[in-house]
């Protein structure tokens, strides 16, 4: 009789939302406070809020008396180290790419014995992706591909992951720079993209739009002269997970206002407007 785990502490909202999506919530008895961000279900059930697969204590871990822990990046050796150390059944997550999101996904479901609903969600997701790609496809015979530039933190510079790029290609967009990887100010500047977006780790909506933009001399680009600066909710483009759906229309929304005119979790840079003298 294989192991199926009925008490999992889960460190990171990618995992949470997943196993939300396959209908099997009640099996979660801790999670971060970014879980219950994602999954406000689970403040009403009252879980254990313990820390994340970058600062995990095993003390959290081992009170919750769960019978696995998953986790998903980003991770830190000693979060990994306190997670072992609980000495309870771990599985670890880090995915680059949408295939390898599909790839926890199905894993997931496997392990809780649901592996068709874990089919049945991947099929969703990609279904969404290629409507929106065939939409986009249309505006990109019209307005061609703007060049994005989009980031997952802004102290230092963080592009967003391989993931997100992927999502920004089939949204009619060009990613600009490596996924994952560093930059700076000045590159950004020389590169001069189209459209500005970030979606800082842990930070939800709240990126200072108003103030980075001046202060890292982005002011001129074509971005900000033609209005199109913005943020898109943290756990919409940072949670490998089905939630990467509500980023994929926020980013459309961004990069193809004419056939996305809308969209939730996206904020547009306020601009002000000069008086006249």
């Amino acid at each position: 009789m294989s192991f199926v785990p009925k008490r999992i502490v889960s460190l990171q909202p990618s995992v949470t939302v997943t196993i939300d999506r396959l209908g099997l919530l009640d099996h979660i008895v801790a999670c971060t406070k970014y879980c219950v961000d994602v999954c406000p279900a689970l403040r009403e059930q009252g879980k254990t809020i313990v820390a994340d697969s970058w600062t995990a204590q095993a003390e959290q871990i081992l009170a919750a008396k769960p019978d696995m822990v998953i986790a998903s990046v980003p991770y830190q050796l000693e979060a990994v180290a306190e997670i072992l150390k609980a000495g309870v059944p771990f599985l670890g997550f880090a995915p680059h790419s949408l295939n390898d999101v599909y790839s926890d996904i199905s894993h997931i479901a496997a392990i809780l014995e649901v592996p068709e609903r874990g089919r049945r969600l991947i099929e969703e997701m990609q279904s969404e992706i290629h409507h929106v790609g065939s939409l986009a496809q249309r505006a990109i015979e019209s307005s061609g591909r703007p060049q994005v530039y989009c980031e997952e933190w802004g102290k230092p510079l963080i592009l967003s992951q391989a993931w997100v790029a992927e999502l920004i290609e089939v949204c009619g967009g060009v990613f600009l720079g490596m996924p994952g990887h560093h930059t700076n100010e000045e590159s950004v500047r020389e590169q001069n993209p189209d459209v500005i977006i970030a979606a800082w780790c842990g930070a939800g909506n709240r990126v200072p739009l108003e103030k980075i933009v001046p202060a890292r001399g982005w002011s001129e680009t074509n971005a900000a002269r033609n209005n199109r600066v913005f943020c898109i909710n943290d756990e919409y483009l940072n949670t490998p997970g089905p939630t990467l759906i509500s980023g994929l229309y926020a980013l459309a929304a961004a990069i193809h206002p004419e056939a996305f005119p809308t969209s939730t979790g996206l904020r547009r840079m306020d601009v002000a407007v000069p008086t006249s003298k």
